[in-house]
């Protein structure tokens, strides 16, 4: 058995390496730059257009209201949903990794790679938008798997083609959403909570080898609570994620700025780190100037696409869900998405960690690479906290309970998008069987040891962006000629909008619009 262990993981680590190496990360990058350009640098050119789109309308009935269409719901619950799944551990221990492997220069290639994800996304959503369909319960189907069936497969001779990557991309994201989406999760929450809150009487008491009967209490918990939201559906989700996203965001956001504002004079010694060592990274990194560099950008590359997610094709299966008709509109509250995970919450985690006690010591040496005594990069942010609030631990324990709403949320974002995934291959009829199967999931997750898992489903989380970003940047024209048409009617150009491909959907949003004006 060890041996078939020992080769999957060979394996696996081949396939994870090219994914996660240089091939994959330049097609995600170069595809941001790809729709970057084409748009004319959309994010930056129409960056009062897409703030007052998003957070510039969170007051609006239409944007906070819930929809009363069947399967529909807000474009601001379809926001939370998606940074339900996105804001997850990559925000906190994803980013202290970041740091520790290529140093404080990771931050910068991190906002690099959130800067053109910005463009991934949103075409994405533009796309998802576009290609949506209703299923055969009346509600919205959208994702990657239909602008690639539709799309690309409507493209001479692309048909099959089309219908194979859709299928692919949706076995990558089922097996992506019971790992990533749901035992890794759940992992780091049990690790976290019974470290932070330990109870001796029952994490003494172990139920088989390595797992303490605190760890199966906790899963059969979070087991429970998982079931109770995510069984009920989209709408449940969403529910519950535009309440708990915005309380934890903003929660995680005042804290560390608390920390920072503590050591406030390490702020702009914090920033030069960062743009200095992005380019000139310090001898603790190893290799030549080269590999040095090579390892800084790949870190925050990596990390920052783990953040946000920005190119996998994931958060696309819940903003097609918004009630919103503007492809767009719905594409700028991708942009979005990825600016409030990464520029603002990965940016708190990396200034809390590198002004936490002083650039040269702390919990972190910049200059050095080492980590204090008694830490690891998964502790590393507890630390800091810990370093201002110190009485009873209470530093740590607040990121324990960071950790678990960041995780929490990201296991119930997952379902949705794993049961749509389902729902295109087996159909929307049977989804419920897909949400029992996932819950199961979820004790696992508390009682497995082994890295293996994490390993290969990290693996399936990657492939996902394969088929994914070929058909992003094969329609690519399409989203140009989407928003162009958008920009020309915020003119006031008289010309028909573009809602959908299909021509019936088509007729009846515009018919929608008409009745609702």
């Amino acid at each position: 058995m060890n041996e078939i262990l020992q080769a999957i993981e060979g394996v696996n680590g081949q396939i994870n390496g090219v994914i996660w190496g240089a091939f994959g990360l330049l097609l995600l990058v170069g595809t941001g730059i790809l729709i970057t350009v084409l748009t004319k640098f959309f994010q930056i050119s129409h960056i009062g257009l897409w703030f007052k789109n998003t957070i510039g309308s969170l007051f609006k009935k239409d944007v906070l209201s819930h929809s009363k269409e069947k399967g529909s719901i807000s474009p601001f619950q379809a926001l939370c949903t998606a940074l339900a799944a996105t804001v997850g551990t990559g925000n906190i221990a994803g980013v202290a990794a970041a740091i520790c492997i290529g140093g404080a220069g990771a931050v910068f290639w991190m906002w690099v790679a959130a800067f053109f994800g910005m463009m991934t996304n949103y075409a994405e959503n533009v796309l998802g938008i576009y290609y949506r369909r209703k299923n055969e319960n009346g509600e919205w189907s959208g994702g990657a798997m239909y602008y690639l069936a539709d799309g690309l497969g409507g493209k001479k001779g692309m048909k099959h083609v089309g219908k194979i990557l859709a299928i692919l991309f949706c076995v990558f994201a089922m097996l992506a959403s019971f790992g990533i989406g749901s035992m890794g999760q759940v992992n780091k929450i049990v690790t976290n909570v019974s470290s932070a809150f330990d109870i001796p009487a029952i994490s003494s008491i172990e139920v088989f080898s390595g797992v303490s009967l605190y760890n199966v209490i906790l899963g059969a918990v979070i087991m429970a609570l998982v079931a109770l939201i995510t069984l009920g559906g989209l709408k449940r989700i969403a529910n519950v994620a535009e309440k708990v996203v915005p309380f934890m965001v903003v929660l995680f956001i005042l804290g560390s700025l608390v920390i920072i504002g503590v050591n406030c004079n390490n702020i702009l010694p914090a920033f030069g780190a960062i743009f200095k060592n992005a380019f000139c990274p310090e001898a603790f990194v190893g290799g030549g100037i080269g590999a040095i560099i090579g390892k800084v950008i790949t870190q925050g590359f990596k990390r920052g696409v783990f953040s946000n997610e920005a190119g996998l094709g994931s958060s696309v299966m819940v903003h097609s869900n918004s009630n919103v008709k503007e492809p767009v509109k719905q594409g700028m509250w991708g942009i979005f998405e990825v600016f409030a995970d990464t520029m603002i919450v990965c940016t708190m985690t990396a200034l809390v960690i590198l002004t936490a006690g002083g650039l040269d010591g702390g919990v972190f040496n910049v200059l050095t690479g080492e980590i204090a005594e008694g830490y690891t990069d998964a502790t590393l942010v507890g630390g800091a906290f810990n370093s201002v609030f110190s009485w009873f631990g209470i530093g740590e324990k607040f990121i324990a309970i960071a950790m678990f709403l960041f995780a929490f949320t990201t296991v119930l974002g997952w379902s949705h998008y794993g049961s749509k995934a389902w729902e295109y291959l087996f159909g929307a009829k049977t989804t419920f069987v897909f949400r029992i199967i996932h819950v199961c999931t979820v004790i696992l997750g508390a009682v497995l040891t082994s890295s293996l898992a994490w390993d290969i489903s990290d693996t399936f989380n990657g492939l996902m962006m394969i088929p994914n970003l070929i058909g992003v940047i094969v329609l690519s024209p399409i989203v140009v000629k989407i928003t162009k048409n958008y920009l020309r009617r915020k003119k006031g150009e008289d010309i028909e909008p573009l809602y959908n491909f299909d021509p019936d959907v088509q007729a009846a949003e515009v018919a929608r619009v008409y009745e609702e004006e």
